[in-house]
């Protein structure tokens, strides 16, 4: 099942239920799927639509940072919920173990050596996690290893 037919499915039942926020942040994902698959001019890959929702979950992510800064925690409450909402059809995220144990592998097969190496491991190194863990934590991960 793709992820817009699961979010076709979600929002039928959001719309029984009578679930607002549920419905709305459904609707904003399908949006822009939609908006991306208009400018590519063709369907998703489960890879692009994937984007998509993460793209969709970092924006959540600094909004609610910077609403927990401006201290608006009724704008911030809002973001939690509606990231809560979104990750629901994240893949599974990795731990940071799981992370370091590709890092270590991506790090031997490009054989990296020093720092100057971050950006051919990173390029290596985020297919295997893309949407499964986040970047910021995957290059911290490389630095360390690297700079050992």
């Amino acid at each position: 099942m793709t992820l817009l037919d699961r979010l076709n499915q979600d929002m039928k039942t959001a719309m029984k239920q009578k679930e607002k926020e549920k419905l709305s942040v459904i609707r904003m994902v399908k949006s822009s799927l939609q908006t991306e698959q208009i400018n590519l001019g063709r369907e998703l890959t489960d890879d692009e639509s994937l984007t998509v929702l993460n793209r969709e979950v970092k924006q959540r992510k600094e909004s609610l940072h910077e609403f927990e800064q401006a201290n608006r925690e009724d704008l911030a409450s809002k973001q939690r919920s509606e990231l809560t909402l979104l990750e629901e059809y994240m893949p599974k995220q990795l731990s940071e173990e799981e992370i370091e144990a590709v890092v270590v592998e991506t790090i031997a097969e490009v054989n990296a050596t020093s720092k100057a190496d971050i950006g051919k491991v990173m390029s290596a190194m985020m297919p295997k996690v893309k949407g499964k863990a986040d970047g910021g934590l995957v290059n911290q991960l490389v630095r360390k290893h690297l700079s050992t």
